[in-house]
């Protein structure tokens, strides 16, 4: 993903002299040729997310397209003051990227686990939080939220994400996308765990469960149509990332069925634990620790189905092998 958003940016860059990339003394490997074509709309300013976040919204300010570019929690929960009062406040044209959300940078252990970041991010007034689900849809966030004024934050998977769309993807803020269509089950995905979803569906189709896939790039806005409508015409839903229980994309997609509900749906959120992992690894043993491993989200899936339609699920529970 984050190679999809280097291209797609130095792209606009070249179209547009108020693209602006400001890091915080990383991601070289990454920025160089973007830095190198583009020196005059690029700016290092060190080991200081707080600073960059606040260099950011006065650029802004000034007229200028500004992306903050860094890892994990950085350029997020270590600048959340800034973003707020910054930022947010004066609606300036600030896209908080982060690379590497949920477990991407799992060996180097909690202080790097980015998985609160979704909900604090939808707290804040005037941001749009968007996590696309592969590649192709990283580039075309990166497109839209250049050209949609206000505050954005973006976060992306690492490196290795497979794409799962095919071309001629329409994507669009606030409207999530049907990837694979299906009457018994809604399996709703966000980031990078849209390519688990789509191997759960076709384990399930396997057994005569068929399971439509939505991805909801966009956590907010959130698509409350696609939600509604896949509870109509399903009946069950499933919510799948790599984020806390709390308050992100399961979070969102129960309080819209709050405020659009649906007699009879079956409701499973799957996420991780709201605490710190125990343990360090890559980022396939950290999801699988945590209950999200295919084998664990088709047993809940099959669970689920099995349910009595008056009764809701809860966030854990995941199981199978």
């Amino acid at each position: 993903m984050r190679t999809a958003f280097i291209h797609a940016l130095t792209d606009l860059a070249a179209h547009d002299r108020r693209i602006t990339l400001i890091t915080g003394d990383l991601g070289f490997g990454v920025v160089e040729g973007f830095a190198r074509a583009y020196p005059h709309q690029f700016l290092n300013v060190g080991v200081a997310e707080q600073n960059m976040t606040s260099v950011a919204a006065g650029m802004a300010l000034t007229g200028r397209v500004v992306f903050t570019y860094s890892i994990g929690n950085f350029p997020t929960l270590r600048c959340v003051e800034q973003i707020r009062n910054d930022v947010c406040y004066h609606m300036a044209d600030v896209k908080v990227v982060t690379v590497g959300g949920g477990f991407a940078y799992g060996a180097l252990g909690m202080s790097h686990h980015a998985t609160e970041d979704l909900a604090i991010m939808r707290a804040m007034p005037n941001m749009v939080v968007i996590a696309p689900g592969d590649p192709l849809e990283t580039a075309a966030a990166v497109r839209a939220v250049a050209a949609r004024p206000g505050p954005c934050y973006l976060r992306l998977g690492r490196v290795g994400e497979h794409t799962v769309h095919g071309h001629g993807l329409r994507f669009e803020l606030g409207r999530a996308i049907v990837v694979r269509d299906g009457s018994d089950v809604t399996l709703i995905a966000t980031g990078g765990m849209l390519e688990r979803a789509m191997r759960v569906a076709e384990r399930l189709d396997g057994e005569g469960v068929h399971a439509r896939v939505v991805s909801m790039h966009t956590l907010k806005p959130l698509d409350t149509d696609a939600v509604a409508e896949a509870a109509r015409q399903t009946g069950a839903i499933v919510t799948l990332e790599e984020h806390s229980a709390i308050g992100g994309l399961g979070s969102a997609v129960a309080e819209a069925l709050l405020d659009t509900p649906v007699p009879g749906l079956r409701l499973q959120r799957l996420a991780l634990p709201p605490a710190f992992a125990s343990v360090v690894g890559s980022q396939d043993y950290l999801r699988d620790a945590a209950g999200l491993s295919e084998g664990a989200v088709a047993g809940a899936v099959r669970s689920l189905l099995a349910t009595p339609a008056r009764e809701v699920s809860g966030w854990n529970g995941a199981s199978g092998s």
